[in-house]
């Protein structure tokens, strides 16, 4: 069709949708092989459980491919049954998502209406705000604190007007923690009107015996919302699997909210699998705990400024531009992720791989640093 009589779109896209910036997901291995001709390529930037599924997992999907054609369980009957004996909460208190990022979809599409003002701290993570603009509320940005959630600042910018808090605890790049005292504090004076939404999405790495976990609240506070994923410890992020714990009420807002089906056949099959098999999650928690050590040690002897991660990743300030970092390290086949998105654009994160992946992955950045800063800081201590 000529151009002249091409029928023009004319529909009026709302100014904070048009303003919104999509989010950042890394590139995929193959394309990346492709593009840099290199076949030898690891990944360090998604904080995936570079450890792989469950192999229960994996035969549970198996043995389930025939039955595709048929639509998957709506309710998520069996998968709410088993959350629900493993963390000792009704399963009229569970909702599954598509992920977590669908449980945060959920809560803000039901609770914030345009003006309304959401509280996230920054740095956090991006999906937070990217869903409040997309839905016309407020974002109300609070700077952390010492790299922790300034819960002072957080309960003083609260006004008539705010309808969710969003709290990752570990948070999202820093790693880091709140402590259960100061999170007691804030959950008694935080108004009524307000939900809380405590972002858990790697709380099964937490070490630190100090830090709140949801299971010890959400049963005596009704504002309270939990969020988790089998994307982290689990290892089923391809599947996009996610379940929140909060009040009846909330639930029944979301499965109203929601896709009819929106966590498929195959994801409830793994996830039913993976939960069960406590000798992989064992090892997964190991091998991750063990890399969290030596990235840490490792990044330190490098003259980089990492911070004490309590999830399946370091961040770190590496003392020269983040993204000529990611850049240098993509040529040597490691992927990591620069932080720039984040406002940090002086540190990397790097997700803990198996121990020959993070092996490379020091050796590869203290090549790189050499070559920014013109000198090796490798192996010596901080």
């Amino acid at each position: 069709m000529p151009e002249e009589n091409k029928r023009r779109l004319t529909v009026n896209i709302p100014r904070y949708l048009s303003e919104l910036a999509p989010y950042p997901p890394g590139k995929p291995i193959d394309e990346l092989k492709r593009e840099l001709g290199i076949e030898s390529i690891i990944k360090l930037a998604s904080n995936e459980n570079n450890l792989g599924p469950s192999p229960n997992a994996v035969k549970a999907i198996q043995d389930a491919l025939s039955d595709l054609h048929r639509y998957p369980d709506g309710s998520g009957f069996m998968l709410k049954k088993r959350l629900s004996e493993r963390l000792g909460v009704a399963a009229s208190r569970i909702v599954l998502g598509n992920g977590s990022n669908d449980l945060i979809e959920m809560l803000v599409r039901g609770l914030v209406q345009k003006g309304n003002e959401v509280v996230t701290s920054h740095p956090s993570f991006l999906v937070y705000r990217k869903v409040v603009q997309a839905n016309g509320g407020i974002n109300v940005h609070i700077p952390l604190s010492g790299n922790v959630h300034d819960l002072n600042a957080i309960r003083t910018a609260i006004t008539d007007r705010t309808r969710l808090i969003f709290l990752d605890n570990p948070n999202n790049p820093m790693g880091t923690c709140l402590n259960r005292a100061d999170f007691e504090s804030f959950l008694a004076n935080t108004p009524e009107h307000v939900v809380i939404v405590l972002d858990e999405a790697y709380i099964d790495f937490v070490r630190d015996q100090s830090v709140p976990n949801a299971m010890n609240y959400v049963k005596k506070d009704d504002r309270l919302a939990a969020i988790r994923t089998f994307s982290k410890a689990y290892g089923l992020a391809g599947l996009r699997v996610g379940y929140g714990i909060m009040d009846e009420r909330l639930v029944g807002m979301c499965d109203r909210l929601r896709q009819p089906f929106n966590v498929n056949a195959l994801a409830q099959t793994g996830a039913l699998a993976a939960l069960d098999d406590d000798e992989h999650f064992k090892k997964t928690l190991e091998l991750t705990w063990s890399g969290i050590d030596y990235l840490t040690r490792e990044l330190k002897g490098l003259g980089c400024e990492p911070v004490l991660s309590q999830t399946n990743f370091v961040l770190a300030d590496v003392k020269c531009e983040g993204q000529q970092v990611f850049e240098a390290m993509l040529k040597k086949g490691v992927i990591i992720r620069a932080m720039t998105s984040f406002g940090l654009p002086g540190c990397i994160r790097i997700t803990a791989g198996l121990k020959q992946e993070n092996e490379r992955c020091i050796q590869a950045l203290s090549e790189v640093l050499k070559e920014i800063r013109g000198e090796l800081n490798y192996g010596k201590t901080a």
